[in-house]
């Protein structure tokens, strides 16, 4: 067997392994750390969500407009904020100060524009990344592995949130860590070092390594078309203050667990038999482990997390938390100075307009769940790859806001404002992007897809098989607005999602891409008419307080 970038299994440059706490170590040093909490810069303090002036709202209005910011904490800060305007001015000032921003995305495709619904209403989707990082004292302390100190860091939790576009449910999709990806091309907004795109496959959470967690958000939408809205990373020290600030929060085991190795892995957590409520290290131990539940992989790792976060929410939306002044405000202290976000979340203003419409989505209609995948042979034995056919049914339920939990959403079919001109008018040419890593395009399909568009009425569709670039998912492109009803029309007449038509500015006519979920002769596969979540995403629902993890019996105690 070749060597493996898997904890515990093996070396490989560049790529981390297990340590004495279920950590990971860097063979080779790597650049510096990058987790917002080290080398990169603070940005400065900020004013609000955007620019004030006399001009436009007053001064009298942008204080205003801080002072609803902080309504959030009212029962904390009411006599701070409303008694003494200016005390409550430079608070929020403060609390500003303590977020961390960097760029959405660091990869050189510009994502899609989200389809609105007949009601303007449009959906919201949050990458959620644990960064690994061993850049200050206190990461350190959490996380062992001496040799990692300073090393580049892992994105070693990853977790798709999609709010809903009405707000009616939330869907959540965890990609294991151990995923192998091919990297997109990425540039480094500090340094101006391009990473180029990757030739081979290598695990997803080297992606964060590749210029910070924007290159995270490029790789999910290189796999998976789900235009990504915002992203929040927070690491060891990030997970420690926050899970203290709320409390805690009660997890269940079906029997005592102790993770920990006769060579020293493990993340240390002892627990026994039923549910315990755990908060600050205990928390993040729980998190972190690894060995200890399920198959000892980071398919049962993701599993622990979902049932955390789905207690963590029952236990914050019971509201007693929410009542105590100390506890609110240190909540409010701890999720600023925890997080890196993108710039497009950089203020408190923002952050607070965001829960409250997470908070629209009831805890019953919260789904979690894990990428259909399936595990690799020979020398990548151990690794993970998306589950052909179910992963990319996950990820085309959340691009066309299907709710994972199976009930019927309100959703409508999105409209355009441009009219498509008669099918026997519009020019398509059609492309053979079938190819994969491991196979070639698929013989003739170019010319099958042309001759099904001619027999659906289009009669100057043709095929173009100049510099072809393979993609994984069927997808209709145009160039302008005044094209897009076009595009529309072709995908209707053969079954492709409306999600899947989009512009881009990379084509100058409508172009069908037939991409590697059609290879085969016949109907578009993926029918918008689906939706249901596969069995292999092991959905849990946010309100099931009965679930508990399995314990390895090599583990327990």
């Amino acid at each position: 067997m070749g060597r493996s970038s898997i904890r515990g299994e093996g070396t490989r440059s560049r790529v981390r392994h297990d340590g004495p706490d279920d950590g990971v170590h860097d063979a080779s040093g790597g650049r510096a750390a990058r987790s917002g909490h080290g080398q990169r810069e603070r940005s400065a303090p900020a004013e609000g969500g955007h620019r004030h002036g006399p001009d436009r709202h007053g001064r009298r209005g942008a204080k205003g407009g801080k002072r609803r910011v902080l309504r959030w904490a009212a029962s904390v800060l009411a006599l701070l904020i409303l008694g003494t305007g200016g005390a409550g001015y430079l608070y929020y000032k403060h609390l500003n100060g303590n977020i961390r921003k960097e760029d959405l995305t660091l990869g050189d495709k510009q994502m899609a524009d989200h389809k609105a619904n007949a009601a303007g209403q449009t959906p919201l989707n949050i990458l959620i990344i644990g960064s690994d990082a061993r850049d200050s004292e206190a990461n350190q302390k959490l996380g062992g592995a001496k040799e990692t100190f300073g090393g580049t860091p892992l994105a070693d939790v990853q977790m798709l949130l999609h709010l809903s576009a009405d707000r009616s449910n939330i869907s959540v999709v965890s990609m294991p860590r151990d995923t192998m990806l091919k990297m997109p091309k990425c540039t480094d907004p500090d340094t101006d070092e391009v990473y180029p795109a990757g030739t081979r496959p290598v695990q997803t959470n080297e992606s964060l390594g590749r210029g910070g967690p924007g290159c995270t958000v490029a790789a999910w939408y290189e796999l998976t078309g789900i235009t990504i809205d915002h992203f929040m990373m927070i690491d060891f020290a990030g997970v420690v203050s926050m899970a203290d600030a709320v409390g805690g929060v009660p997890v269940c085991v079906d029997a005592n667990v102790h993770s920990q190795t006769g060579d020293g892995k493990g993340s240390g957590l002892k627990l026994k038999e039923g549910t315990t409520s755990i908060k600050g290290e205990q928390a993040l131990q729980w998190l972190r482990t690894r060995y200890g539940f399920e198959d000892n992989t980071d398919l049962g790792r993701a599993k622990a997390q979902h049932q955390y976060l789905n207690s963590m929410v029952r236990e914050l939306r019971k509201g007693t938390k929410l009542t105590d002044p100390g506890k609110l405000m240190g909540l409010a202290e701890a999720a600023t100075s925890a997080l890196t976000v993108d710039k497009g979340l950089d203020t408190v203003k923002k952050l607070y307009d965001l829960a409250e419409e997470l908070k629209k989505a009831p805890t019953d209609r919260i789904t979690m769940t894990t990428m259909p995948n399936v595990y690799g042979t020979g020398d990548l034995s151990g690794r993970v790859f998306p589950k052909p056919g179910e992963a990319e049914q996950v990820f085309r339920m959340i691009r066309e806001d299907i709710p994972l939990d199976g009930k019927a959403s309100k959703r409508r079919t999105p409209v355009t404002k441009d009219v498509a001109a008669p099918a026997a008018e519009i020019p398509v040419s059609v492309r053979n992007a079938t190819g994969t890593d491991g196979l070639g395009p698929a013989q003739g399909r170019a010319n099958t897809v042309r001759d099904q568009l001619t027999d659906a009425g289009f009669a100057k569709a043709s095929v173009d098989s100049q510099n072809i670039e393979p993609v994984g998912r069927t997808g209709v492109l145009y160039p302008s607005a005044d094209m897009e009803g076009d595009a529309q029309a072709v995908a209707k007449a053969l079954g492709i999602p409306v999600s899947q038509v989009r512009k881009s500015t990379a084509v100058s006519g409508v172009v069908l891409a037939v991409g590697a979920d059609w290879r085969e002769d016949g109907a578009y596969p993926a029918k918008a008419a689906e939706e249901k979540t596969p069995e292999s995403a092991g959905a849990l629902n946010g309100a099931n307080e009965k679930a508990c993890m399995h314990v390895n019996p090599n583990f327990t105690f």
